[in-house]
């Protein structure tokens, strides 16, 4: 039988670096974070996506 992958990431997979624009409200400026930064100043991180939405969370 063969499997056919529809995802790049299941779940308990580890995920690889990512880099996002932010807005930083305190600041009223934009930045960059990654999830590599993150990892290494020990910051817990939690990713979720909601599929077919158009809207900030």
């Amino acid at each position: 039988m063969i499997e056919t992958c529809c995802c790049g990431i299941q779940v308990g997979q580890p995920v690889p670096d990512f880099k996002l624009e932010t807005f930083e409200p305190t600041k009223g400026d934009f930045g960059e974070i990654s999830l590599e930064a993150l990892k290494k100043n020990k910051k817990w991180t939690i990713l979720f996506f909601y599929p077919a939405a158009f809207t900030f969370v």
